[in-house]
């Protein structure tokens, strides 16, 4: 992909789409020096989308919320709109898990769309929610991603594999970033997938900004870097039959994770403070 096909790409396109960022296999991106990064992500690296659809299967493999909410964490944390697309609807699957879906996340304000790549269904209302925008996609291998993006234009005819019956996954089709476009007014970004999305950079009281819903009750806590765990005085435990087991248990995960990092950091701070110390001491010595 040329320098100058990239900016032919971009001309093409509205004001809205100037700050385009195009993906290149070595992870790396083109813009124009003049414009602003307004959104970035670090792994994989994509930068000034407008929102990212998170793809789930309902079946094969199964529906696991606690991925999905990491999904919806990380978008959170870098700023960006989440969009939740949930496929292979065609197989049989439990119809309570949707009343499940619905209850928790669009009473939480996100745009859920139902689909099925295979016989084309909801395919009309998940292209609405991508016109206009530059869209990068995320989900578990297996999900249905690149079916998606075939069925909405056949002629990018991306490769796709079967889940794996014994280990219930499958395995990444897409190898490197790649812009596409889906139609004359909508963009997407296939990637390879998102690495194995762990809390591991962020400190355990940040935690809660990523799940509206207990952050709603943060404030109101008797301590300030409350865990909401099991602390006295907490606004999110007295309110918890108001939040949904499934992503409280998610909350938790992560919280446990963000402790690594804090224990992480708290060594490392040793360490440097350490090599300080040293470096003060010898120049004590030799002045």
């Amino acid at each position: 992909m040329t320098n100058t096909y990239l900016n032919q790409l971009i001309n093409e396109f509205d004001q809205e789409f100037e700050s385009l960022i195009i993906p290149f296999p070595n992870a790396y991106v083109v813009k124009p020096a003049e414009v602003e990064r307004k959104t970035l992500i670090s792994r994989p690296k994509v930068a000034n989308v407008s929102q990212v659809i998170i793809v789930s299967a309902l079946k094969e493999p199964e529906l696991n919320f606690e991925q999905l909410n990491r999904y919806i964490a990380l978008a959170k944390y870098h700023g960006i709109k989440p969009v939740l697309c949930f496929n292979k609807s065609d197989l049989k699957w439990d119809r309570h898990i949707k009343d499940k879906i619905l209850s928790i996340y669009e009473n939480l304000g996100y745009e859920v769309v139902f689909t099925s790549a295979t016989e084309h269904k909801g395919l009309k209302e998940f292209e609405k929610l991508l016109k206009g925008k530059v869209s990068v996609l995320c989900g578990s291998s297996g999900a249905g991603k690149s079916s998606l993006v075939n069925a909405l234009n056949p002629n990018l005819n991306l490769r796709t594999k079967e889940v794996s019956e014994k280990l219930q996954r499958g395995t990444h089709t897409t190898r490197h970033c790649e812009i596409l476009r889906i139609n004359q007014d909508s963009l997407m970004v296939d990637t390879p997938g998102f690495s194995n999305v762990r809390f591991d950079f962020i400190m355990p009281a940040d935690v809660d900004l990523l799940f509206e819903e207990i952050a709603e009750y943060r404030d109101n806590c008797k301590y300030g870097d409350c865990l909401h765990i099991n602390e006295d005085g907490c606004s999110v435990l007295a309110n918890l039959d108001k939040i949904d087991i499934s992503r409280y248990e998610s909350y938790l995960a992560f919280v446990e994770e963000a402790r690594e990092y804090k224990e992480r950091v708290k060594y490392e701070g040793r360490k440097i403070e350490h090599s300080k110390k040293t470096i003060n001491d010898n120049r004590k010595i030799y002045e």
